[in-house]
């Protein structure tokens, strides 16, 4: 498994398809890594503006597949 250092640089969009799946898409610096602990993760780093934006865009996109959703009739 590879490891990336990877920093947001800015959100640009979002979006989800009819199999549930979102897409972002940013502006990012990736670079690979080699990590000397026995734990092997990538590290995704964003400031708190970039942050803010994803967050609101995650809640849309939440509420656009919760509107897609079948009501339950009780």
């Amino acid at each position: 498994m590879k490891t990336h250092n990877i920093e947001i640089q800015r959100v640009r969009s979002m979006s989800h398809d009819i199999h549930g799946m979102v897409h972002l898409k940013v502006d990012a610096l990736v670079q690979t890594v080699t990590n000397h602990d026995d734990d092997p993760s990538s590290v995704i780093s964003l400031t708190e503006a970039n942050l803010r934006v994803l967050q609101s865009l995650i809640k849309n996109q939440l509420l656009e597949l919760d509107k897609r959703k079948a009501r339950s009739r009780f």
